[in-house]
């Protein structure tokens, strides 16, 4: 198949979405397909909206004769009535892959009606998606009525290779000291990481350390609002900001760590939660969002309301204090990244869901 495949930007930019997509590319170009990477240029939310009326990529995917076009939900604002307009001069169908619904995140009512109102646009102009969770996809039946042919592809934890085996993981639980807590997460005000060093600058210094690994450049304006905070609080010695890592590196940060800690982060799954899992790293996240989807509250991790901060100092002190507790949890998120589907799973699934709805065999719900 010829495959065109429409994002903002370029696939090397280390977010969980991205990381999807590349690794759907890298699938499909495997089995021998031809997927051709259709970049806009990536602006505010208002600016991307011009994209549908002075944009010309419109010529060149029709001429390109793509047997599908993906695009990246992420670029919704621009691409409404470009899908269309394409749907006049073209046959293949037009296929979303929803990592995430902006107007479902919290923000102000005002600003979420906006997006609404342009992702109920865009949505009736596709012909089929993907959602990596179904959070994403209830999120997307509370915008439109689903008709369209649509599938839930996990993301999937074995990207990096872990290597660890439960005596690792115990051994790596039962290290007394401070607890090693792992934040995985680009920089930004939506992942929250301000409201949690508000909440660690009341823990005891005696009880843990934080490591921060993501992008401090996609807005360096909050990064360096974050380091403000750290050194306001006196917190440099507890906090590292390692920056964006990937590979080796990172795997190398998740061997050494023993909490995933993302209490504020709404996630649309949340990639970093089951691949800490596959180090054997409880994960504490977010009641709002698809956490509730990896993370069972008390047995592979702990599932918090954003509102109540206290219950983080509570679970923490818990899991310094009781190390047994600390082992069985590690194991059991070990146990749940096990049962999960793979990548391979995961984008094979994906592949022949497509290769039913180019062919015309698709029903309309999987």
């Amino acid at each position: 198949m010829r495959i065109g495949l429409i994002i903002y930007g370029s696939l090397k930019i280390r977010t969980g979405g991205y990381i999807y997509d590349q690794i759907l590319v890298k699938h499909f170009e495997r089995l021998g397909h031809k997927v051709e990477i259709i970049s806009l240029r990536e602006r505010s939310y208002s600016r991307n909206l011009f994209d549908n009326f002075f944009c010309s990529i419109n010529s060149r995917i029709i001429r390109s004769s793509f047997d599908l076009l993906l695009q990246d939900g992420l670029c919704h604002p621009s691409l409404f009535n470009i899908n269309k307009r394409l749907k006049k001069y073209s046959k293949f169908p037009i296929v979303s892959i929803f990592h995430q619904v902006l107007s479902s995140q919290p923000r102000k009512n005002w600003q979420n009606a906006i997006y609404r109102n342009v992702e109920r646009q865009y949505l009736a102009s596709v012909d089929a998606f993907i959602f990596n969770s179904k959070t994403t996809r209830e999120s997307i039946k509370d915008l439109i009525f689903l008709r369209q042919p649509h599938i839930i592809g996990y993301p999937a934890g074995d990207r990096l290779a872990s290597g660890v085996s439960i005596k690792d993981i115990k051994s790596k639980a039962q290290t007394r000291g401070p607890l090693k807590l792992l934040f995985i997460g680009n920089v930004l005000p939506n992942k929250g990481l301000h409201r949690l060093i508000d909440v660690l600058a009341l823990l005891p210094a005696e009880k843990w350390h934080l490591t921060v690994v993501g992008s401090l450049s996609m807005n360096s304006k909050y990064a360096q609002r974050i380091e403000t905070l750290i050194n306001q609080k006196k917190l440099s010695s507890q906090i590292n900001l390692i920056g964006s890592k990937n590979g080796p590196e990172l795997t190398r940060y998740f061997s050494r760590s023993q909490v995933l800690l993302m209490p504020f982060s709404h996630e649309g799954f949340g990639i970093a939660y089951i691949e800490g899992m596959a180090f054997g790293l409880p994960a504490i996240g977010s009641s709002k969002g698809a956490a509730k989807e990896i993370i069972e509250h008390g047995h592979n991790g702990f599932l918090i309301s954003p509102e109540n901060r206290a219950s983080i100092l509570k679970y923490l002190s818990q899991l310094y204090e009781d190390r047994d507790r600390l082992v069985e949890m590690s194991c059991a998120a070990f146990d749940t990244f096990e049962a999960h589907p793979k990548w391979e799973d995961t984008m094979e699934l994906i592949h022949n869901f497509l290769c039913r709805l180019v062919s015309g065999r698709c029903r309309l719900k999987l």
